[in-house]
C-alpha cells in the first residue's frame, strides 16, 4: 500500500487531510482509521463501490459528519466545531462540493442559482447587474454560453450539472470536491467538466474526483484512492496502474468485469424502423433488432438518442416513418399500444421519471402488471410480495424487505428494479435509456450480466448509453447515432471503444 503521508514532498501543500479518521453509524463501519490527503493543484480520484466510505469521507471533510475520532486539518488548522458550525467552519476554510443529486432551483434564473443564499447587494438592495456579470463570467469559466437571466427550468441535464459546477467555484475555493460529476453526461459535455477540472486545478486548487469512468480518471487525475468497505485499501499513481488491479482494490477480487454471457441473436427481425424522422434531432432513422440480440445505440448528448427511444415506444410523436413489430407496421406508436406489444422502457432519468421513491420495491416492480397480482380488482398483498420476491431474487436486488421504501436503495438496486419491472411484465423488447447511469462498478457488471441472460431467454434490447467503453462488453452490434442518423455499425467481437468514440466525434 502506498501511504499517502509518506508520499508527501516538501514541494506538496496539503490542502486537506484526515488522520486516523473513524465513523461508525448503528450497525455499520462507515470509515475504519481512515487517513487521507490532497495537495494544493492536485486531482485526487476517489474510487469505491457503493457503500465503500466514499460519502462518508466527503461528508467528513465538509464538515457534515463529525468522526467519533480522529483529526481533519483544511489547510493546517483542524476543525474544531460542532453541530451545524462544523459545516459552516469547512466552508469558511474554502471547501466546496457538488454532489450527485443536483440542488438547483428550477424556476430561478440561471444567475440567482448561482448566488443563492449569497446574493450581492448594494446599499442593502439586492443588485441584479453586479449578480448577472459575476455569473456570466462563472459560466464562461467552464465554457457555458447562456444568458445568466434564463431559467434553469430549460436547461438540459447537461447545463445543469455544468452550473451547479461553476456555483462552487465562485469565491475563492481551496477544495472542490466533485460527486460523480460527468455521470449524466456524453461525451462533449464531459470533456468540458475535465477541460474545467484541469483548469482550477493549475489555478492552485485541490480537486477530490469521485467517478467510475476509468478513462476520465487517467486524462485529469495524478492519483487515485482506492476504498472498500469503510478502508482505503491504496493510493495509486494513475499514470501506471492497472485498470484491472483498481478494481480488484475496489472489488476484493480479481474479477474486473462479470463475465459478459455469450448468446446467439437469432434470424427473427421483432423490431423494424424506418426513415424515422423526428424534427430537429432525427432526419431519417432506420434499422432492425432481432430476437435475442442487445443493439448499442452510441452517439453524443443531444444527438437524439433519447428521441429515438421515446417515438419508438410512443411517449413522442414523430413527423415521418414507420415503425414495425414482427413484420407488421404498428402505425403511429402509442405507449399503451406498445405495451400491448410487448416493449418495456426505462428513462434516462431514474430519480425523476423511473421510480417514486416513498412507494416500496413491491408498488415500483409490479406497476407494470398490476393484473398479474389483484384479484377481482383489488391488490393482492401476498402476490404483490411474491412477485418481488421473484424480481429480487433473480435480479440480485439487496433491500431488506419487499415493501422498502425504494428511494432508500443504492442506485444500482434501484435501477435493477426499474428493470425487473419488465421482466415482471414479461416484456420481450426492452429500450434501456442509460440503464447503468450512476451505479458503481459492481452493480454495473450485475446490469450488464442480467442483460445478457435475458438476452439469452429470446428478449430484444436496446442498449442506449454515454459510456462508450461499456458497449464491447454487453452489446451484439452497435451503431452511432451522427448529424440526425445512423452512420457507422460496429459487431461483436470487433466492438472497439475508440473506433465508436471517434464515429460518434467524427464532424464536432
Amino acid at each position: 500500500m502506498i501511504n499517502s503521508t509518506a508520499r508527501q514532498s516538501p514541494a506538496r501543500t496539503i490542502i486537506a487531510s484526515i488522520e486516523n479518521c473513524t465513523k461508525r453509524y448503528p450497525g455499520v463501519l462507515a470509515l475504519d482509521n481512515a487517513s487521507f490527503d490532497v495537495a494544493a493543484g492536485e486531482v485526487r480520484a476517489l474510487l469505491g463501490k457503493n457503500g465503500a466510505g466514499k460519502s462518508t469521507l466527503i461528508r467528513i471533510l465538509t464538515g457534515a459528519e463529525i468522526p467519533d475520532s480522529g483529526m481533519v486539518r483544511i489547510g493546517g488548522e483542524e476543525l474544531t466545531q460542532t453541530g451545524s458550525a462544523r459545516a459552516q467552519e469547512s466552508f469558511s476554510k474554502g471547501v466546496r462540493v457538488v454532489y450527485q443529486e443536483l440542488s438547483l432551483v428550477p424556476g430561478m434564473t440561471l444567475a440567482e442559482n448561482l448566488f443563492l443564499g449569497r446574493w450581492p447587494r448594494k446599499a442593502g438592495v439586492l443588485s441584479y447587474s453586479q449578480m448577472e456579470v459575476q455569473a456570466a463570467e462563472a459560466m464562461a469559466r467552464l465554457g457555458l454560453d447562456l444568458p445568466p437571466s434564463r431559467l434553469v427550468a430549460g436547461l438540459s441535464p447537461a447545463e445543469r450539472q455544468l452550473l451547479e459546477i461553476a456555483r462552487v467555484l465562485l469565491g475563492k475555493p481551496k477544495l472542490v470536491i466533485l460527486d460523480e460529476p460527468t455521470s449524466s453526461l456524453a461525451a462533449a459535455e464531459a470533456e468540458k467538466v475535465m477541460t474545467a477540472v484541469k483548469r482550477i486545478a493549475g489555478e492552485g486548487i485541490a480537486v477530490v474526483y469521485v467517478s467510475h469512468r476509468m478513462n476520465e480518471i487517467r486524462r485529469i487525475s495524478q492519483s487515485a484512492t482506492v476504498m472498500r468497505d469503510g478502508r482505503i485499501m491504496d493510493t495509486v499513481d494513475v499514470a501506471g496502474a492497472d485498470t484491472r488491479e483498481i478494481v480488484r482494490l475496489m472489488l476484493g477480487s480479481e474479477a474486473a468485469q462479470a463475465a459478459v454471457l455469450e448468446t446467439k441473436t437469432r434470424d427473427k427481425v421483432v423490431l423494424e424502423v424506418a426513415d424515422l424522422a423526428f424534427t430537429p434531432k432525427l432526419s431519417s432513422i432506420s434499422f432492425k433488432l432481432r430476437q435475442g440480440e442487445v443493439l448499442g445505440i452510441a452517439g453524443l448528448l443531444g444527438s437524439g438518442r433519447t428521441e429515438l427511444l421515446q417515438s419508438i415506444m410512443g411517449v413522442r410523436s414523430f413527423d415521418r416513418g414507420t415503425v414495425s413489430v414482427d413484420g407488421k407496421s404498428v402505425g403511429l406508436p402509442k405507449y399503451k399500444r406498445m405495451l400491448k406489444a410487448g416493449f418495456g422502457y426505462t428513462p434516462e432519468s431514474r430519480k425523476e421519471e423511473g421510480i417514486v421513491p416513498l412507494l416500496g420495491v413491491d408498488e415500483n416492480t409490479v406497476s407494470t402488471n398490476f393484473s398479474s397480482v389483484s384479484s377481482y380488482g383489488v391488490l393482492s398483498a401476498s402476490r404483490m410480495a411474491e412477485a418481488t420476491r421473484r424480481v429480487i431474487k433473480r435480479l440480485h436486488v439487496k433491500t431488506a424487505e419487499t415493501d422498502t421504501p425504494i428511494g432508500t436503495l443504492s442506485g444500482g438496486n434501484q435501477q435493477k428494479v426499474v428493470i425487473g419491472r419488465w421482466v415482471h411484465a414479461d416484456s420481450r423488447i426492452l429500450l434501456l435509456d442509460e440503464p447503468t447511469r450512476g451505479v458503481d462498478v459492481e452493480a454495473k457488471a450485475q446490469i450488464y450480466a442480467i442483460i445478457r441472460q435475458l438476452a439469452a431467454e429470446g428478449r430484444s434490447i436496446i442498449f442506449v448509453s454515454s459510456e462508450i467503453e461499456e458497449l464491447p462488453l454487453v452489446c451484439d452490434r452497435v451503431v452511432v447515432l451522427r448529424e440526425g442518423t445512423l452512420k457507422e455499425e460496429f459487431t461483436s467481437p470487433d466492438i472497439d471503444q475508440d473506433a465508436v468514440m471517434a464515429a460518434c466525434i467524427a464532424g464536432h
